[in-house]
């Protein structure tokens, strides 16, 4: 089993069995409680459910227990928090615009969107094989786009502001959330040529958003900033000595980063550049969460990657306030947010990319270039998530799941954009089709070769460093096709 079944077992027993102020403190199990405050009572509220099951998952001293009850009651916990996802898919499909021509239901956009966001591979894998909550989540975020788009603004405001204190990872995307209602609920109105309107800020507005935030972050933190808790809660959310990358190293910047590292260090020591007894042996590659130092590249430091994160999103928010084009230029700022995030963030997780490939998936139905995009980005992040399943019964299930999707998702935009260009050029197939050959040489090779046994993390690097290539893509892609949209938007404009 996955070790997130241990991870919030143990939630479920900490929450369920001591006071609210140790929470944060106990440590018995090494799968500490790092979620917000409204995740913890999310588990707390579960627990009480959980007691039907099997008491003995609520034990704390009870690591690693794995009884069928308590199996299927986390199984049966996540797909009845599902449901939160189902109704916020049914939203968004009612924003989309679904007027194209189609000649049944089946090539309509809003049919296609559904099936997409409802039958994500990842999402799937994640959650209902690997074992997470994150549909719930997604949920939640979905909705609040809905609702921003649907122009009821207090709503996704609100939606999001509890989304955060439920799972603080969707902090990346939190600065198209901020600007986007800045610029087109506190500012009521615009120029012709589509600039501000200074006259119309509303401070009310402006006021009732404060208020939303402030009253979300009292009903989470307060009890712990009353306790004297809040530094030992944010240690927790935020434990930078977890190290620049995971164990397996998601698919972004980093990986290409320590895999150079990896050839130079190798390089220097043919050439005799390098002094070998002050190497340390898998210092990236050992697979244990840990900090560790690049051998001829800088090391990376939490700051350097906030800077980092922060330049690469800059141009994304620039382009929403000056020029927001509604919703559709909130989706492309939040889903370069998260991306910009993914690529560049201290210890992101490979999960992480999917919340990029979900909302990415409401533009996907709108404009072929961004179905092009959605493709690349969604085939080698999904792959990507292979390793999380890593067992031979696992093996046919994840391929014949991700076949499914994958040749969904290309036939049904390929016949929504029948009219237009080719959604691909040839290199972007070519890359994509090499994935076979590579999960060939993973799955099945590769654990015939001794290298297996004094190189075992080979087969993640190669996954990580070549999956990291097309992520890059897709996103230098997407921010090339936005700033063009936009300057031709000023362009028509002048």
């Amino acid at each position: 089993y996955s070790t997130d079944f241990e991870v919030h077992r143990n939630w479920l027993a900490i929450t369920h069995n001591l006071p609210l102020s140790q929470w944060y403190y106990e440590a018995t199990s090494e799968w500490t409680l790092d979620y917000p405050p409204f995740f913890a009572w999310f588990e707390y509220a579960l627990s009480h459910v959980a007691k039907y099951f099997d008491p003995k998952m609520l034990v704390i001293e009870n690591l690693n227990y794995t009884s069928r009850a308590t199996i299927f009651f986390q199984r049966f916990s996540v797909i009845f928090t599902d449901i939160l996802f189902i109704y916020a898919v049914r939203e968004c499909c009612r924003c989309v615009n679904g007027k194209r021509a189609a000649k049944d239901i089946l090539e309509k956009p809003t049919f296609i969107l559904a099936v997409l966001l409802l039958w994500n591979f990842g999402l799937l894998i994640v959650d209902h094989i690997h074992f997470q909550y994150n549909g719930f989540l997604f949920g939640l975020m979905l909705l609040s786009v809905a609702r921003l788009c649907q122009k009821r603004y207090l709503e996704g405001a609100l939606l999001f502001a509890v989304l955060l204190h439920f799972k603080h990872i969707y902090m990346y995307v939190a600065p198209a959330y901020g600007i986007y209602l800045l610029r087109s609920y506190c500012f009521t109105a615009n120029n012709a040529d589509g600039s501000l309107k200074w006259r119309s800020f509303s401070l009310l507005h402006v006021t009732l958003l404060g208020l939303i935030v402030c009253l979300v972050s009292a009903l989470s933190l307060g009890p712990f900033i009353v306790l004297g808790q809040l530094p030992q809660v944010l240690s927790r959310l935020f434990p930078f000595k977890r190290g620049l990358c995971h164990a397996y190293w998601a698919p972004n910047f980093w990986a290409l980063y320590n895999a150079m590292d990896k050839a130079l260090t190798i390089f220097g020591l043919k050439c005799n550049f390098l002094d070998p007894t002050k190497i340390p042996k898998a210092s990236m590659t050992g697979g244990l969460v840990q900090e560790f130092q690049h051998t001829v590249l800088p090391s990376v430091t939490p700051l350097a990657t906030l800077i980092c994160t922060f330049i690469s999103i800059l141009p994304s928010v620039f382009c929403l306030w000056f020029k927001p084009q509604g919703p559709r230029g909130f989706l492309q700022c939040l889903v370069l947010c998260a991306l910009s995030s993914f690529m560049f963030g201290w210890h992101v997780h490979e999960k992480a990319i999917l919340l990029a490939i979900l909302p990415l998936s409401l533009l996907s139905v709108q404009r072929a270039k961004d179905a092009g995009i959605y493709l690349i980005l969604t085939t080698t992040g999904h792959f990507s998530l292979f390793p999380l399943l890593f067992t031979s019964p696992e093996l046919p299930v994840k391929i014949l799941l991700m076949l499914l999707f994958t040749v969904y998702s290309f036939s049904s935009l390929k016949s929504l954009f029948r009219r237009e260009r080719p959604l691909l050029n040839w290199l972007e197939t070519i890359y994509l089709v090499q994935l076979v050959p590579l999960e060939i040489f993973c799955e099945i090779i590769f654990p015939l070769t001794p290298w297996k046994r004094h190189f075992p993390f080979v087969p993640l690097l190669l996954t990580s460093v070549y999956c990291a290539l097309g992520v890059t893509y897709a996103w230098l892609k997407l921010y090339i096709s936005v700033l063009t949209e936009r300057i031709s938007v000023r362009q028509k404009a002048e």
